[in-house]
């Protein structure tokens, strides 16, 4: 008895140094505190807590431990006060760091959660320290003020973190210049007058790092035909990475760091719709992908990183953790190191919707159609099958009909908006959908007035989201579906698929 209870006692020390080195100190305290109820209530089932610990331990299903690396460091985050800014700003705080906040949002939102005061205040009470900046980075003074302010609190700063970013995906002529300016002002302009700003600073600490949260340089013509004001925008961050690593090459580490699937985040909510959320991946991800950067000596530089591919190689294997709906990101593993299109959709086993893959990581088009055909979608990329006469009835006008019989005055009054649908493909044609007067109508040519909302896409693709087959949101970040005009407007038909996809 007494050798089988050593052997129990070594077994929870050892693990519980192990673990309180993986964990870190927030973590631990939940191990011991459970493995000692277990101990106190259930002796014989303290041996089994220990091997199951000591599991999880060895082979790495914990997401990425804090180090202790980033203790005493200051990071200046832009755009932390939400979102993967502010997750970052956590993960970092966990470590005991300073945190500079700057962001735009000091009253709340009255759609977006959280304020540079709000995310201050996490960071302090994760074991961080923070400094709130009022700073819009297209503001050159805001900038250099929030710099002098960090300089005077901290005395320095270690890491730069461009996070802060704008985004409209719309087509060249739906764009407006005062969207094209947002997007160059906050996304390459104001990455790139911060970086300048910062480097100075940065070029006295011994552990410098610039993250820019921005894709790799793909010109595949696909992530730019539909949306090439955002995509010039975005690829700005990532060419302030390619020129700066080598500029400061030996003194900054400079990289970039982009998500394989969507992040849920408020705006991703507000841009996806209902229910997109269970197709994303958490902003733990992005944390843990830009901690094992940020950590690394500043060698390692002029990287365009995937967050599942760096935490893969800090022994993190299982991605399941990290998504919003578990379940739905089971893949192979040795699929992920065989398959050169990282933009393919991660399927569960079974059944249900794929995660939405995020945009410019395809690398084979062709491997990228066929696996969004598999999910029943046809490529906006892919040319298909035309016809220059609409046919009469087929499954188009049946979608119609089932569209009719959920049409209700609640649904027109809660919507408030016409749609005209420019179909191609196999039943090719122009409908409507008024859900602005009466109790609602449908019917085959132009409406009645201008549409609010023009949505062009594939015939089949047509029938397959209304009935529930293709989700909206994946119809659209794939680049098969294509919409003008009003997009909160357009996020409302998901309501009315909804109704139908029970029917």
């Amino acid at each position: 008895m007494s050798n089988d209870l050593t052997a129990r006692e070594d077994l929870w020390q050892w693990t519980g140094r192990r673990a309180r080195s993986l964990l870190g100190s927030s973590g631990f305290l939940h191990w011991v505190k459970g493995g000692r109820q277990l101990k106190c209530l259930f002796p014989p089932l303290f041996h089994l807590f220990c091997l199951i610990v000591a599991a999880v331990v060895f082979f790495g299903v914990v997401m990425l431990p804090n180090s202790g690396k980033l203790a005493g460091r200051t990071l200046f985050i832009t755009g932390a006060s939400r979102g993967i800014g502010k997750s970052i700003a956590l993960k970092a705080a966990r470590d005991g760091a300073n945190v500079v906040i700057a962001a735009k949002t000091a009253q709340a939102h009255p759609k977006l959660p959280g304020t540079i005061y709000t995310a201050a205040q996490e960071v302090e009470d994760a074991g961080g320290k923070a400094l709130p900046c009022v700073v819009d980075i297209r503001d050159e003074k805001q900038v250099e003020d929030a710099v002098q302010k960090a300089i005077a609190t901290f005395g320095g700063i270690d890491i730069l973190v461009n996070n802060a970013s704008a985004i409209n995906l719309t087509g060249t002529l739906e764009t407006p210049m005062k969207k094209v300016d947002l997007m160059l002002g906050i996304n390459l302009r104001g990455t790139y007058m911060t970086s300048k700003m910062v480097i100075p600073h940065l070029l006295k600490s011994s552990s410098a790092h610039i993250l820019n949260l921005s894709p790799p340089l793909n010109l595949n013509p696909i992530w730019f035909k539909n949306h090439t004001a955002y995509t010039m925008a975005k690829y700005g961050m990532s060419m302030c990475v390619l020129g700066m690593a080598e500029e400061f090459r030996g003194q900054i580490a400079v990289n970039a760091l982009w998500p394989r699937t969507a992040i849920q985040t408020a705006a991703m909510d507000m841009l996806g719709g209902a229910g997109v959320a269970k197709q994303c991946r958490t902003v733990d991800i992005m944390a843990d992908a830009a901690y094992a950067i940020l950590t690394r000596p500043k060698t390692f530089t002029g990287h365009f990183v995937v967050d599942e591919d760096i935490l893969r190689e800090e022994g993190v294997q299982d991605m399941d953790q990290y998504a919003v709906q578990p379940g739905l990101s089971h893949t192979h593993t040795h699929t992920h190191r065989l398959a050169s299109c990282s933009l393919m959709l991660l399927s569960d086993w079974s059944a249900g919707h794929p995660l939405l893959p995020d945009f410019f990581l395809d690398d084979a088009p062709e491997v990228l159609a066929q696996q969004m055909e598999q999910h029943g979608a046809t490529p906006a990329f892919k040319s298909p099958s035309s016809s220059a006469t609409p046919s009469p009835g087929g499954p188009i006008e049946s979608t119609f009909e089932v569209i009719r019989g959920v049409l209700t005055e609640d649904l027109v009054n809660s919507t408030k908006a016409l749609y005209q649908f420019d179909l191609s493909g196999e039943h090719a044609g122009v409908w409507f959908l008024d859900l602005k007067s009466g109790a609602g109508s449908t019917g085959r040519g132009q409406p009645h007035a201008k549409p609010d909302v023009v949505m062009t896409m594939d015939s089949a693709d047509f029938s397959k989201m209304f009935t529930g087959k293709l989700k909206p949101t994946m119809a659209f970040m794939s680049g098969k579906l294509r919409i003008k005009g009003d997009m909160a407007l357009a996020l409302k038909l998901e309501k009315m698929m909804g109704r139908m996809s029970k029917l």
